[in-house]
């Protein structure tokens, strides 16, 4: 569910399932880089935390993929639709960030 003026005001309004999985998400890779520490901490073979990191980076484009189709899918269509092209700039800008 998109907030009137989502991009003038930097906010959006989310459902509660939304925000639930968004979080839940950013939870369990949180608890993943706190293993990685712990890892670190006890030191452990080099290529077990290289193994670790990269699930954690997946994770964390796992949770870029979701929050950008729930971006396009509310914001970006709802600018659309009112006649915002502009709106089509800031979505490019935002993917060309992504893929650096």
């Amino acid at each position: 569910m998109a907030c009137e003026n989502c991009h003038k005001n930097k906010t959006m309004q989310r459902s509660e399932a939304e925000y639930k999985a968004l979080i839940n998400r950013l939870n369990r890779i949180e608890g993943q880089i706190r293993g990685i520490k712990g890892m670190l901490e006890k030191d452990a073979y080099c290529t077990n935390i290289l193994v670790q990191v990269s699930a954690v980076n997946a994770a964390l484009n796992s949770f870029n993929k979701e929050l950008l189709a729930n971006h396009i899918k509310t914001c970006v269509a709802e600018d659309i639709r009112n006649g915002k092209d502009e709106t089509i700039d800031d979505l490019v800008a935002t993917l060309q960030k992504l893929m650096r």
